[in-house]
């Protein structure tokens, strides 16, 4: 049987309204989309993120689903969704993977490539 086949790409922003910059409190969006290109549905099911900020300090978080969710993604469907983060630092980055179930049951990893948070003009 050929692999389940994710794509997953991510959109980070950062959010001056909501950071407090002259306290060490910088705030990011980011906008996850992931499409199943495999040939058969599949659920998410967990999550687990490497956030590490500019100090190279790490945090580790996990739950079920994302947002409250645990999307079944037939084959082709996309399903996105907004979160956030706070850092204490203007750079950071995310990195991690979705726990992933398919329709017999069978569970796979898929990657989440990592991403660069930062405030505009703090990476040249």
């Amino acid at each position: 049987m050929r692999p389940p086949s994710i794509e997953i790409t991510s959109h980070p922003r950062f959010e001056p309204q909501q950071s407090q910059t002259h306290r060490d409190r910088y705030f990011y969006s980011y906008r996850i989309c992931i499409i199943n290109r495999g040939a058969e549905p599949c659920q998410l099911i967990s999550r687990r993120w490497l956030i590490t900020d500019g100090n190279g300090q790490k945090q580790e978080v996990a739950g079920a689903g994302v947002v409250g969710q645990q999307p079944i993604l037939e084959q082709g469907a996309e399903f996105s969704y907004t979160s956030g983060l706070l850092l204490e630092t203007p750079v950071g980055t995310m990195q991690g993977f979705y726990l992933m179930r398919t329709h017999c049951g069978r569970e796979f990893k898929t990657p989440i490539p990592p991403f660069l948070l930062a405030v505009p003009g703090a990476v040249n």
